[in-house]
């Protein structure tokens, strides 16, 4: 048996989680501590870098005893420690991985910094269990949308697709601005286009004309298109529900379309869905109908593992554990624009 610690600071949570990794490779999630910052940065419309890593820096030590206390473990029970060391904000990522160089190095035990958006993925194998190969990954939150082909979680992901401007939560964030809907701007949105016609506008679907690029996505021009639909019939009440809902329609039929339409190109047959817009109902339910009418496999791990946790970077660290990566060295700094084919560094 193996305990890996897994460290996750890239944005706004503070997360720490703990897996055991048995000699069959079967990964258990034994804790997943979260602490977040979200309500510091909500006046602001959006996270602020600097707020967010003195929230890590006051969290960490807390959250790390909640996670050994649920665990009922001990610090010198840990085998390895796995660290998100990018991308992200880079104060944020500083704050963690200088936490788990300092625990890597009093403990004796081999480091791994890995990637976040990787760590997105490996998360549904704590749900699922090990992931099919090839599989594709559509991964939706804040800072990131993209199409992975994933051959290995431990060792070969690859972009097939991603945003060329904001990604389909930035979109989801400015728009609840317009709304006047609270930060973020996802679960408020979905809470409001439940109640809405989604066919009620017709917003505009980037990237889908028959000379754009097939696995790219634009959510500026969506974006921009609500705030002038608003702005247009200002001062008359705005129908919010079904503002929300046919913006909410625009997103998941792109990212539902795309994912599926990948999938089938590249001759894949299992389709995760990961980050923290995963979350969303109507993405949710959109890819259950569009994969089962293409024969596609759909796994999409439960909300509490979509957004930002230490145990998804604790669940990568046991794949890299368990294919024989070989650990990062104690001089491992923060890479805000590490490439998801990086794995590990």
């Amino acid at each position: 048996m193996t305990i890996i610690l897994g460290i996750e600071t890239s944005c706004d949570e503070t997360g720490v989680g703990l897996v055991r990794l048995d000699g069959s490779g079967a990964v258990e999630l034994l804790a997943d501590e979260v602490a977040s910052s979200v309500e510091q940065h909500a006046r602001f419309g959006g996270v602020v870098p600097e707020v967010a890593s003195r929230a890590h820096l006051e969290a960490m030590v807390p959250t790390m005893r909640r996670a050994f206390d649920a665990a009922g473990l001990k610090m010198s029970d840990v085998d390895a420690i796995t660290v998100t060391c990018g991308p992200g904000l880079a104060g944020a990522l500083l704050v963690g991985v200088s936490a788990a160089k300092a625990y890597a190095l009093s403990l004796g035990v081999p480091l791994y910094g890995a990637n976040h958006l990787a760590g997105h993925v490996a998360a549904d194998t704590l749900e699922h269990g090990p992931l099919p190969t090839p599989c594709l990954a559509l991964l939706v939150s804040g800072g990131h949308t993209q199409l992975l082909k994933v051959d290995g979680l431990a060792t070969s992901i690859t972009e097939i697709g991603s945003t060329i401007d904001d990604a389909a939560g930035e979109a989801y964030d400015k728009v609840a601005r317009v709304l006047d809907l609270p930060y973020p701007g996802g679960p408020p949105i979905d809470a409001a286009a439940r109640r809405g016609n989604p066919r009620a506008i017709a917003f505009p679907r980037g990237l889908t004309g028959p000379r754009d690029a097939r696995n790219d996505f634009s959510f500026s021009g969506l974006k921009t298109a609500v705030a002038r639909w608003v702005e247009a019939r200002e001062p008359e009440p705005i129908p919010v529900d079904d503002v929300a809902a046919s913006f909410q329609e625009a997103v998941a039929d792109v990212l539902t379309a795309k994912a599926v339409r990948a999938c089938v190109d590249e001759g894949i047959g299992t389709m995760v869905i990961s980050g923290g817009v995963a979350a969303n109902s109507r993405l949710k339910e959109l890819a259950a109908e569009r994969c089962a009418a293409a024969g596609i496999t759909l796994r999409v791990p439960r909300p509490r593992l979509c957004t930002d946790n230490g145990a998804m970077m604790a669940a990568l660290g046991a794949h890299l554990v368990a294919a024989g990566v070989e650990a990062s060295s104690l001089d491992l700094s923060a890479d805000p624009a590490l490439p998801v084919s990086t794995i590990s560094v």
